[in-house]
């Protein structure tokens, strides 16, 4: 008797910030998870995010937090300098970039391609509030801790 051939993993990296883990990073990282077998997520460094305010927890406690998630393989602190090493390290068959990202799927896809990285971007599906109060952004959660301890 022949044993059928066992299908690889597919591997999917996501990336970000992941600033007080709220439910909009859960939905995220879940819906990266759906589009593979292998979870990798890279924590972007405190020092590299200069996009927007930089992120007020630690690089070491937001990799924790991510990494406790059940639907999060590995998660590890992206390179200092060169944000394709982890990349090239895990050597993903897809990136996931979250709804909202900055990132346009075609910018990605071609620095891939300029890196010798061969890998499909997707973009990861958006998540409204299920309630009035509910939070889905790290800048709100600040805001209303402002607003009601400061």
């Amino acid at each position: 008797m022949t044993t059928p051939p066992t299908e690889s993993p597919t591997t999917v990296v996501a990336q970000g910030t992941f600033d007080l883990l709220h439910p909009g990073h859960v939905h995220y990282l879940s819906d990266a998870a759906a589009m593979g077998t292998e979870l990798h997520v890279i924590i972007a460094r405190r020092e590299n995010v200069t996009h927007k305010d930089p992120p007020i927890l630690s690089n070491e406690q937001r990799r924790d937090m991510v990494a406790a998630l059940e639907v999060v393989d590995e998660a590890r602190i992206g390179h200092p300098e060169d944000i394709f090493v982890p990349i090239r390290d895990i050597e993903p068959d897809v990136i996931a970039l979250g709804y909202d990202q900055h990132h346009k799927e075609e910018s990605i896809a071609s620095a891939l391609d300029e890196q010798g990285i061969d890998c499909d971007v997707r973009r990861a599906s958006g998540r409204e509030p299920n309630h009035d109060d509910e939070l889905l952004s790290t800048g709100d959660i600040i805001d209303r801790i402002c607003d009601k301890r400061c």
